[in-house]
């Protein structure tokens, strides 16, 4: 993990003048020192990812609180939840919330971003550094297909955004969790055996086809949310949504559209 001081020293470089650092001074191990979003970066986070009366936003390192009390000040999400391992600013997020009204749909704890759960997120907002985005990636990609992360400055190692943003001279990014394609598919229509092995990279699944005894192959398959398409050579193409191990969609062959509802083989 990257020392305390060294990520301070690292966030004081790459904030102007205008976003002084708070970092507290106890003895507490930080992964990530306290750098306050400026609030035209805030509504500009929140205006990619569409926040909305339907979502709940998780802040991770939530600071002040600004974030989540943006989310649901400006943006009327029905919940906000911040997430600081610093208990002098959870208790200040706290009271920020309650001066800005949102305190009955917004609410602050201390913990490890690590450890907590956060999996009631339909929106999760960060402003770590890359090695903590990428340690927390897997966790991130566990969250239920179509959950919208969003992140002040940086990226997200490998994982190539779904949308980004600049605002005052700051970059902002925007990734869709995926639904999980990878494996074996099968389905029986009619005793014509479909069979679909996916391999997937995020939003990207390269594979194979086989339908009765034709096999071919394809890439860059697209995996947005819960929706999985791909086209290959033929043309066959395919639209569908994934639920767990079952997939609905379907299969265009030769102008012939054929319902499939594939069940994915335990690995």
């Amino acid at each position: 993990m990257i020392k305390r001081a060294i990520a301070a020293a690292f966030l004081l470089l790459c904030a102007p003048p205008f976003a002084a650092p708070q970092v507290a001074a106890r003895d507490i191990y930080f992964d990530v020192p306290y750098v306050a979003t400026p609030p035209a970066v805030v509504a500009a986070m929140l205006k990619l990812v569409k926040a909305g009366p339907n979502d709940v936003v998780y802040d991770l390192g939530s600071g002040d609180g600004r974030i989540v009390i943006a989310a649901a000040r400006d943006f009327k999400v029905k919940k906000g939840m911040g997430i600081d391992l610093d208990p002098d600013l959870v208790t200040l997020a706290g009271k920020n919330a309650k001066a800005a009204g949102v305190a009955d749909r917004v609410s602050f704890t201390r913990g490890d971003i690590f450890k907590m759960d956060f999996k009631e997120a339909t929106i999760l907002t960060l402003y770590l550094l890359p090695d903590v985005n990428v340690t927390l990636r897997p966790r991130i990609l566990d969250l239920a297909p179509g959950t919208r992360v969003v992140s002040h400055a940086f990226n997200m190692g490998d994982w190539v955004p779904d949308g980004a943003d600049n605002v005052d001279m700051r970059r902002v990014y925007m990734w869709i969790v995926p639904a999980k394609v990878q494996g074996v598919w099968t389905a029986n229509v009619n005793n014509v055996p479909y069979r679909l092995e996916l391999t997937q990279h995020y939003q990207n699944a390269d594979g194979k086809v086989k339908v009765g005894a034709k096999e071919t192959s394809f890439e860059m398959g697209i995996v947005k949310s819960d929706e999985f398409t791909f086209t290959a050579a033929g043309p066959l193409t395919f639209e569908g949504k994934v639920a767990g191990n079952t997939m609905t969609g379907i299969l265009t062959a030769g102008g012939k559209r054929t319902p499939l509802t594939l069940t994915r083989e335990a690995s």
